[in-house]
């Protein structure tokens, strides 16, 4: 059942467990948060549905919103209302966050690889990969290791090391970057 599917069901459960938690009832309000969580997963996986890794992260900050601001519900107002007008502000915030993270690097595959490639002029010494590597903070060197030398794909490296996917992409990405700035140097 989700916020917009049969929002009159879902309000009839959760407005006397909220109007109970609101007057002090510890169960009530564990309860109500409970339900809360359960839709607010529904309803985030639907628009979150190609960052699956953030769901959980942006139910648990909402419901942590919603903790902070019970002292700003209206009683005249549904429930799931006001929860959901907190749930799109935090899903809009971490939209807004994303993209002004992710719009401040290219993706891995809009690199030009010809920038990666050193001229090598008469008399310039030939650099080592190890010694280049080794120049590089660990998880870019790690990120390069695996997806370049050992050719695992992001997928397998993220798994490897523990990082997301989006994680080694960046990494590798950065480190490449600064390798070609080295190795042009």
């Amino acid at each position: 059942m989700t916020f917009e599917a049969a929002p009159d069901a879902f309000e009839s459960v959760l407005r006397p467990l909220w109007m109970r938690a609101q007057s002090g009832d510890e169960a009530a309000y564990r309860e109500s948060l409970e339900r809360i969580a359960q839709r607010l997963r529904g309803y985030l996986r639907r628009r979150l549905s190609g960052l699956p890794d953030d769901v959980e992260d942006l139910v648990q900050e909402t419901l942590l919103a919603l903790h902070l601001q019970r002292a700003t519900y209206d009683p005249k107002l549904p429930v799931s209302a006001w929860v959901l007008a907190i749930a799109r502000h935090k899903l809009v915030d971490l939209w807004r966050r994303r993209g002004r993270r992710e719009n401040l690097h290219d993706t891995l595959d809009d690199v030009d690889e010809n920038l990666l490639v050193a001229v090598v002029e008469e008399g310039q010494p030939q650099h080592d990969l190890a010694q280049l590597l080794q120049s590089l903070p660990e998880a870019q060197r790690m990120a390069i290791l695996l997806t370049k030398v050992e050719g695992l794909s992001v997928i397998e490296a993220a798994a490897r090391t523990g990082a997301s996917v989006s994680a080694i992409k960046v990494q590798v990405h950065r480190g490449l970057k600064r390798l070609a700035e080295q190795v042009k140097r």
